[in-house]
């Protein structure tokens, strides 16, 4: 690769305006990188992508930068498997692991014989990835400052094309690992959610093996150049309150807290969702009392466009997991878009919302919850992808005899009398899902062949 193309100009970028700008582990090291060279990385990107995909070799519990693969996949996973051991009366213990300045630590020779041991890249392919580590030259940048060159001999560029992918290559083993230490896993780049389910009576035995695997963990990390945030690794207990009264007198050497920020998303111990609502209300009401402001000074449709953009966003991110709950908990999220509409059409506090909703063209939030399970439901059906939630429905063969609605596919739903099993994915998914109109349905692949996503509804 050309010398010129492996030039960067580092901006330093503060990762929350809240913290404190004279540190510099608050700022995140962004490459400016030549438009050439990221071009010439994406061609890179998409031909390397394809080899992985062909031969199954990406880790399918690893759901950062792949296509189909989300924050919201992820914690659907983990929110399924935490109903179904609710369910069975055990405890769910989840671990979050966070690792340090990851890009930046990353061993270009570690990198470049997992590249030839575990994904079978040799010869002038091998070759020119190991040009476009070596060396690589960059200059800081502040205010209008620049700093004198200096040579990158770790990490991979933030702000690059192929960075985040080589990122998730470089800590494929870590997934092996931990699964050969018998815990269950989920991994959203350089977030690493361990997750493991035990009877309360095991609860020692249980956490000792955590902390066993951690210190594995550890060791791996520390002889791959990676380090993990011991101060930002969080255990959470979850589970019914009869189980979770069993060990509150148990001792234990870890710090396990009520509730904890999984990808942006809170979950606390009885899997309630109190938190994570009060701090989504906390933060849409702020900004629904900036856009009061200045609402006399907007057209209609300028203010829905600023509600859709900045608002509804944080009520929809994830809205699938609140599926389920109870009524007065849906109707705290419904009192954030209703104080939302009122604002937007400038309507008195208590005038009737529904044919203000109805005006706007808006679902009501329970409708909104539906309908993003129903949309997920069928990309799962369509793509089969992710893996780990396509696993998670099962779809019912065709009937022999012809009816109506047999040539289009049908989600088996399981058998459960435990009211809290109908807020996992895998009971959601087959009732919402059954329940449309033949019309809106995928056609089974065995009478028909899928329907492009294009020609959807979503």
């Amino acid at each position: 690769m050309h010398p010129l193309f492996k030039q960067s100009v580092v901006s330093p970028l503060l990762i929350k305006s809240t913290l404190d700008n004279d540190q510099l582990s608050n700022y995140r090291p962004i490459s400016n990188l030549f438009l050439i060279s990221k071009i010439v990385e994406r061609v890179v990107k998409y031909r390397l992508t394809d080899h992985l995909y062909s031969h199954g070799l990406l880790n399918p519990h690893q759901s950062a930068y792949r296509r189909h693969h989300s924050t919201i996949t992820s914690l659907l996973y983990i929110h399924d498997h935490l109903i179904t051991d609710i369910a069975l009366q055990k405890l769910f213990c989840l671990c979050l692991l966070d690792l340090s300045a990851a890009f930046d630590t990353i061993d270009h020779d570690i990198l470049l014989t997992r590249l030839s041991s575990w994904f079978g890249i040799h010869g002038y392919v091998l070759n020119w990835f190991k040009s476009y580590l070596s060396s690589r030259t960059f200059c800081v940048k502040c205010n209008d400052c620049f700093s004198f060159l200096h040579t990158s001999l770790y990490g991979v560029p933030q702000g690059s094309v192929l960075g985040p992918l080589f990122f998730i290559m470089y800590t494929t083993p870590l997934s092996t690992l931990i699964s050969s230490l018998s815990l269950h896993r989920h991994l959203y780049a350089d977030d690493t959610q361990l997750f493991l389910s035990f009877h309360p009576s095991d609860f020692q035995a249980s956490i000792s093996r955590h902390q066993n695997a951690l210190t594995q963990i550890s060791s791996w990390l520390t002889s791959n150049l990676l380090s993990l945030k011991s101060s930002k690794t969080e255990f959470l207990l979850i589970g019914l309150k009869r189980q979770l009264s069993k060990i509150h007198n148990s001792s234990t050497s870890i710090d396990i807290t009520q509730s904890v920020c999984n990808l942006g998303f809170i979950f606390d111990e009885h899997l309630s969702f109190s938190d994570q609502i009060s701090a989504l209300s906390k933060s849409c009401y702020h900004h629904i009392r900036a856009l009061r402001c200045i609402r006399p000074y907007l057209d209609l449709h300028t203010a829905k466009t600023v509600a859709a953009f900045i608002v509804h966003p944080k009520l929809d991110y994830c809205n699938s997991l609140y599926y389920g709950l109870p009524k007065f908990q849906i109707n705290r999220l419904q009192h954030i878009q209703n104080a939302l509409a009122r604002t937007v059409v400038q309507a008195p506090k208590f005038k009737h919302i529904t044919l203000i909703l109805k005006s706007l063209h808006w679902l009501k939030v329970s409708e909104r919850i539906e309908y993003r399970v129903i949309c997920l439901t069928y990309k799962i059906l369509n793509t089969t992808q992710p893996s780990y939630l396509y696993d998670l429905v099962s779809i019912q063969p065709p009937h022999g005899h012809n009816t109506r609605s047999s040539p289009h596919v049908t989600v088996i739903k399981p058998s459960s009398s435990l009211k809290v099993t109908h807020r996992s994915l895998r009971h959601a998914s087959p009732h919402l899902w059954n329940h449309l109109l033949t019309s809106l349905k995928i056609p089974h692949p065995r009478t028909e062949s899928f329907i492009p996503l294009s020609a959807t509804f979503i």
